[in-house]
């Protein structure tokens, strides 16, 4: 049972000290041996609980999504405002952590086959609750028209996301909030 409880003590210090360095200096400071430092962890350790570098940190980034999703399972039935209001949040909640998420899903999803297949199966999941929720409030659409709908709101609420990482006084939560009644009517 101590052994047990010694990994888990670890694991968790290694993701505090991602979510840390990831925080404070970003993702290029996110290196292994940042990450084993800040830790108080050796290398060895560190890949007996995660597989590569890049796993603590889709660690942090998914948990900081979750904390801000308005029903974790998506079992209450979104509706595409909560949805909204739940990117928002994530964006603006941590902006540093919204950057790094940006900068996994481009970079590292092109240069990390791992990393892309992970980047894609997060959005083909949200895209999935976002066409859902919009299937319920525009019945009219049809399953495709959602799923398109879902797909053209998600690359516009991440295009939004990048014009308000690279330009800060940009009302980004304005801007997505004006997308929730075109999800209805198209």
């Amino acid at each position: 049972m101590g052994r047990y409880r010694a990994g888990i003590e670890t694991r968790e210090r290694i993701i505090a000290a991602t979510r840390d360095l990831l925080a404070e200096e970003g993702l290029e400071a996110a290196t292994l041996k940042a990450i084993c430092d800040r830790a108080g962890v050796r290398a060895g350790s560190f890949y007996n609980l995660f597989a590569t570098k890049d796993d603590p940190i889709i660690e942090v980034v998914r948990a900081a999504i979750q904390a801000v999703d308005p029903h974790p399972g998506g079992e209450d039935g979104d509706t595409v405002a909560e949805l909204v209001e739940a990117y928002i949040r994530f964006i603006t909640g941590d902006p540093g952590l919204a950057r790094i998420y940006l900068q996994l899903a481009v970079s590292g999803g092109l240069d990390d086959e791992a990393l892309g297949r992970r980047m894609l199966s997060h959005h083909r999941n949200r895209a999935a609750r976002f066409g859902a929720a919009i299937a319920r409030e525009a019945p009219r659409a049809g399953p495709g028209e959602a799923e398109w709908r879902a797909e053209l709101m998600l690359a516009t609420l991440n295009g939004l996301a990048f014009r308000w990482l690279l330009e800060p006084d940009f009302d980004f939560g304005e801007r997505a909030r004006h997308l929730v009644p075109k999800a209805a009517t198209g």
